[in-house]
């Protein structure tokens, strides 16, 4: 079960816009409920940095996230509206609190 983490920061002017388009992936995971994946978002304090968290458990590999409409969308711009561009490490849980579990 892959588990990822992106982190990229955006430039100041393109931060809400950004943060508007990982809405409307949240809105329509919602709305599709899709099978193997839990997924969060945080805008950290200083207002342009962002992390996503992934934990998938799909079939053969194949990540839910990346057929949604809304991630499709999301992903189309993110160099232009990024200082710093995702970078994504993989990793592996060693402790969990009410988060990433069932």
């Amino acid at each position: 079960m892959p588990r990822v983490v992106v982190r990229y920061k955006t430039k100041p002017e393109h931060a809400d816009e950004n943060q508007k388009l990982v809405e409307a992936v949240y809105e329509e995971l919602a709305r599709d409920k899709p099978d193997g994946l839990r997924y969060a978002t945080m805008r950290l304090d200083d207002g342009v940095t962002f992390v996503h968290f992934a934990d998938i458990d799909a079939e053969e590999g194949r990540n839910p996230l990346g057929d949604t409409a809304a991630f499709k969308r999301f992903q189309a711009q993110i160099a232009e509206r990024c200082d710093e561009p995702p970078i994504a490490y993989n990793g592996s849980l060693v402790g969990s609190f009410r988060m990433f579990t069932d």
